[in-house]
This record gives structure tokens, sequence and C-alpha cells, in this order.
């Protein structure tokens, strides 16, 4: 089955992806969460109350969400909505373990990328009771996998 590491990866990927690629140039306004506009704000406000902690090129990132948000699909609102949320409640420590998660499925192969994400829909299919035995019988393998 699909290890919490691999969940993980999986979870955060877009989000992470979204943080770490490109390059933000040194010249970029760190913009307050004040002088967001109001659609910006609606799409970023899991992200409010940290919003001014944040580094630039973190915010520059997020904008670029927000700036392509009305063009995505509703299910894929959906789920920069729930990867946003879910960024949003997790502790620093657990976000340096995401990065370092995505930075090590980044360097797997495409046929083991692709195994794990076979594995995580596998996993994802079965029913919550089958789910939650698997949980309890391994915990160090599916902590917070759902």
């Amino acid at each position: 089955m699909v290890s919490f590491q691999a969940r993980l990866n999986l979870t955060v990927v877009f989000l992470v992806t979204l943080l770490f690629s490109g390059v933000v140039l040194a010249d970029d306004v760190a913009v307050t969460w004040a002088q967001l506009t109001d659609v910006q704000k609606k799409v970023l406000s899991p992200l409010a109350s940290e919003w001014d902690t944040l580094r630039p090129w973190q915010r520059e990132k997020m904008l670029d969400i927000a700036r392509d948000y009305p063009k995505m699909d509703a299910a894929k609102q959906t789920l920069v909505q729930k990867r946003l949320d879910n960024w949003s409640r997790m502790t620093p420590y657990e976000r340096e373990n995401a990065r370092k998660s995505h930075q090590q499925f980044q360097s797997l192969s495409a046929e083991k990328k692709n195994e794990l994400r076979k594995k995580w829909t596998e996993y994802q299919k079965l029913p919550e009771s089958e789910r939650a035995r698997l949980r309890a019988e391994s915990p160090d393998i599916y902590k917070d996998a759902d």
C-alpha cells in the first residue's frame, strides 16, 4: 500500500511545485494582505493569517495561483483550494518535510512516480473501513493518510 510519505508527496506536489518553480526577481514587490484585491483575498483566504510573514517569492507564487484561478475549471479550483487549505494547516516542520518529500519524489524515475501514483489511487478507492484498518495495523506507514 501507499506510505504516508508517498501520500504526502502526491498531496503537496502541486503546491510545492508552484512554490518552487521559477525564479522570482529581486525587484519583485512584497505585497501585503491589505494590498490584495478582493478576488485575490478570496482565492488565497486559507493563507490570510500568515500572508504577511511569507517570503516575497512565496507571495509571488501564490499571486500566480490567484491570477490563474479564474481560468481553471471547477475541479481544478476545488483542488487548489483543498491544497491551499492543507498547506495553511501544516506546521513549519510539516512543510519542511513536505518540501523534502517533494524533492525526493521529483528525483524518482517516471516509472517509480507512476507506480506510487497508481498505489495511491488504489488506496483512495478502498472503502473507508479498509483504509481505517490499514492505518490501525500500520500507523507508521499510513499516518495521516486521509
